[in-house]
Formats: structure tokens, C-alpha cells, sequence
């Protein structure tokens, strides 16, 4: 299956040389994550949604339920839709990183994993499936090209924090 999560992840990677552990570790706010923990979050949905990949290629029973419609359009579009998302867990909940490489580490271990699922990703019963709180009832197809999704959607918010970054004189 060919898709752009690979691609959003490596730009992730290319986007990391820019930074020193200070900048990413840098908080403008108590409630808003670092860009540090904006690249955790990334790496840690990401596996989730591995973790999905592989739990739908191994199911043995079929899911007759769907997507909802907000599931259906996102998916259909290739896009997460823009808007922020208030996670119940508090900003502070999100690690930050010890160092780069603990990022760089994760990143790899996304793209590993990425480049394994890909060739059989689209063999997978396409009627199992792993619900997701928003979109509904995903198969593996949906949850491979959710990586790439969610990472996306992650780059305007890395945007942002970088003019927090530059306000505070710091990049």
C-alpha cells in the first residue's frame, strides 16, 4: 500500500535537525505542549495505530459496523479535519523528550514498521476491524493511512508552536 505516512514521518525526521533539546523542550504555556511533546505524541499515536494495523490482520472475526460519517469524509479526503482536538489527558500527561535521539528513535522505529506493514497491509480482511472513538470501525487499510493523517494534521500545530518558539526569541 502506498500512502504518505512514510513521507510525513521522514519530514518529521529532516524537521528535527532544526531544533536543539532546549527548543524542543521549550513551553510557552503550562497547557500547551512542547514541540518535544508534539513529536511524542506523533510517535506514540503512530504505534497505536501500528498496534491496530496488527490486531486487524490478525482478527478472526468480521466487524459489521462502519465508519461514521465524520470517519467516512476524513478518510475519503485523506485528511484529519481541521480543527483542534482537547485530549482528556493534560498537556503535562505527554512526556518531554530526555534528548533528540529518544525522538529520532521513535521516528525510526515508526518507519520500520511503516515499511513492513506496507506490502501487506491491503491483504488484510478488509471486514476486521478496530474502532476508533471518532471515525468508528477502521481496518487496517484505514489505520495505515491514519498514521499519515494524524501526523499531518500535527504540522500545523507544529507550525504554531514554532512562532511561540520565535516570539520568545528562542529559534
Amino acid at each position: 500500500m502506498l500512502n504518505d505516512s512514510s513521507t510525513i514521518i521522514e519530514q518529521y525526521m529532516r524537521d528535527l535537525d532544526g531544533y536543539s533539546i532546549e527548543q524542543l523542550r521549550f513551553k510557552c504555556h503550562e497547557n500547551i505542549w512542547s514541540v518535544g511533546q508534539m513529536y511524542i505524541h506523533v510517535i506514540d499515536v503512530a504505534q497505536e495505530y501500528i498496534g491496530h494495523i496488527e490486531t486487524c490482520s490478525m482478527a478472526a472475526e468480521e466487524e459489521p459496523e462502519g465508519k461514521t460519517k465524520d470517519g467516512i469524509k476524513a478518510l475519503a479526503e485523506k485528511k484529519w479535519p481541521n480543527i483542534r482536538v482537547k485530549l482528556d489527558q493534560l498537556p503535562n500527561e505527554t512526556s518531554n523528550p530526555e534528548s533528540k535521539d529518544e525522538i529520532i528513535a521513535g521516528l525510526e522505529q515508526v518507519l520500520v514498521k511503516l515499511a513492513c506493514l506496507a506490502g501487506s497491509v491491503d491483504e488484510v480482511n478488509p471486514a476486521c476491524k478496530v474502532r476508533h472513538g471518532w471515525f468508528g470501525w477502521l481496518n487496517a487499510s484505514d489505520w495505515f493511512e491514519m498514521v499519515g493523517m494524524h501526523s499531518r494534521h500535527h504540522l500545523r500545530q507544529k507550525a504554531r508552536l514554532d512562532e511561540k518558539l520565535a516570539e520568545a526569541g528562542i529559534r
